[in-house]
């Protein structure tokens, strides 16, 4: 182990040291040749440094797989050096396209408004991380959970914070150490299953002008449809059969009941929030009647087992309904991770096609851009709006059958006081990734990053439970903050724009006379 550490710090002072000495040599070699000129640097350099950044990163995962675990100061060491060099790729990138007169394919990527948008989300993620280690750092001497929180135990939860789904434990020492843990990473991407969907369901709405707060309550009625079809299909039908039936009845139920909002909006104008958020509720209720152990018509579906006491629903593996792992589980040994990963993210890619490629998702657009102008421009705007809904409550409810037909999760059937925090969630998955489908995806591993980090930090330190719902809570706050960072990398805060005189009320007003054309600002 220290002479494969030796041979890593030997090979990052070695990489760089190559490409100071081939820029030494060009450099004297042309101060020679041309001793008045200006010294250019190489034209090649910044490949170079790019192929040695890459060599360098690559060279550390294989030395990492090859260990297995690292302590968080080896860590540290590569992130340092890769920062210095990444530093150093950016100026002679730089410098070389100046002297050179070539595109600056750095520059050109962070001019695109949609390269700016994914800075800001990854700034707000940083922002709420360095904020809960400050909160950590504060329980340093208090009592929590009954043990006195030290500097080594804030330390520790700092690392789980950042690479909690790596954490293997602990070496001789007590030090943690991080590698590969397929279980954790499993597990984080089936959490993220459903929270891939539900934020798919917010999306849709925000783009089409819509606010879905009914994400919740779609999700429970997607719940109930797919546990009673998936139990209640006689087990003489193939499995799989099944399981599509329950999975796309569950997409149906959720269309039907997330359509309902839609109706009241595009025939009533009743605000979709109102109606959301009373369908939520109704939902819940309906759900809890459904299997009530004292008459429901599906009482017959719970579990009697002496741990279960009819308090949940039978597993859909009851019936031999489960989703296929697709050999996932041998990559994640360990974990529940199944397919439902997989076909969240097809979903998530069809989602994005058929916003951004489609005539039907161009009318979606632009009546959630301008309802009025669209019904002029001949776009049927009740029927998007209506169409708008009953997508978000199909994406929610798919959301819940694929996180209950995996064959090893249960159903609470009491609703009736709560509503899942899944549904929720999609919220600020959706505001985080700005919309974009593709985004929702990356988003909601994040958030399921966060719950595994969580765990992490509960088990592996003195903190309690509560601390990382702090964590998380904040980290989901500065989320809506995105848009906001957003307008301060672009320049168009209105803060700053007073602040440099502009004036946050400034019009422009052009006089014209006989032989000149005047514009001044004028304070209105």
């Amino acid at each position: 182990m220290l002479k494969l550490l030796l041979f890593f710090i030997l090979f990052s002072f070695l990489s760089r040291g190559i490409i100071f000495g081939i820029y030494c040599l060009v450099n004297n070699i042309k101060k020679k040749q041309q001793p008045n000129k200006e010294t250019k640097l190489p034209e090649n350099l910044s490949l170079i440094m790019g192929i040695v950044v890459i060599a360098y990163l690559v060279f550390f995962l294989v030395f990492w797989i090859v260990v297995k675990n690292l302590r968080i100061t080896s860590i540290i060491l590569f992130g340092t050096i890769l920062f210095a060099l990444l530093v150093a790729y950016v100026i002679i990138l730089n410098k070389t396209s100046k002297q050179y007169d070539k595109e600056n394919w750095l520059k050109n990527l962070y001019g695109k408004e949609k390269v700016k948008t994914v800075l800001s989300s990854l700034l707000s993620i940083v922002i709420g991380l360095y904020i809960g280690c400050i909160i950590l750092l504060l329980f340093i001497g208090k009592n929590d959970g009954g043990a006195s929180v030290s500097l080594s135990t804030a330390i520790d939860s700092i690392q789980l914070i950042f690479f909690g789904a790596l954490n293997n434990g602990r070496d001789a020492s007590g030090n943690l150490i991080f590698g590969w843990n397929g279980r954790e990473i499993g597990d984080m991407l089936f959490r993220a299953t459903p929270l891939i969907l539900t934020g798919l369901s917010v999306a849709v709405a925000f783009k089409t002008g819509l606010f879905n707060i009914g994400a919740p309550g779609q999700y429970l009625v997607g719940t109930a449809s797919a546990l009673i079809i998936a139990l209640t299909v006689p087990s003489s039908v193939p499995a799989f059969i099944t399981w599509i039936l329950a999975f796309f009845g569950a997409i149906l139920f959720g269309a039907l009941w997330g359509a309902i909002s839609g109706l009241f909006k595009a025939f009533l104008n009743v605000n979709e929030v109102i109606t959301c958020i009373m369908t939520n509720w109704i939902a819940a209720n309906l759900v809890t009647w459904l299997f009530d152990s004292n008459g429901g018509p599906f009482k017959f579906l719970l579990d009697p087992s002496g741990t279960k006491n009819n308090a949940y629903v039978f597993k859909s593996s009851h019936n031999g309904v489960a989703t296929i792992k697709l050999g996932l589980d041998k990559i994640f040994s360990g974990s529940q991770v199944n397919a439902g990963i997989i076909i969240a993210i097809i979903i998530a890619i069809i989602v994005y096609i058929v916003l951004n490629k489609t005539t039907f998702g161009y009318e979606l657009k632009a009546c959630g851009a301008n309802r009025h102008a669209s019904r002029y421009a001949g776009i049927k705007e009740k029927r998007s709006i209506v169409f708008s809904m009953a997508i978000a409550g199909g994406l929610a409810a798919a959301g819940a059958a694929l996180y209950y037909l995996s064959g090893n999760t249960e159903f609470r059937w009491e609703t009736y006081q709560s509503l899942p925090a899944t549904g929720f969630n999609g919220i600020p998955i959706s505001l985080l990734a700005a919309n974009n489908p593709i985004g929702v995806c990356l988003s909601a591993i994040f958030m399921a990053y966060l719950d595994t980090a969580g765990l992490q930090i509960k088990y592996m330190t003195t903190y309690n439970e509560y601390i990382t719902s702090i964590i998380s809570a904040i980290i989901v706050y500065f989320s809506a903050f995105s848009l906001v960072i957003r307008d301060l990398i672009t320049g168009n805060n209105r803060v700053f724009k007073f602040l440099k005189g502009e004036g946050i009320f400034t019009k422009k007003q052009t006089l014209v006379t006989e032989n000149t054309t005047e514009t001044k600002e004028v304070q209105g």
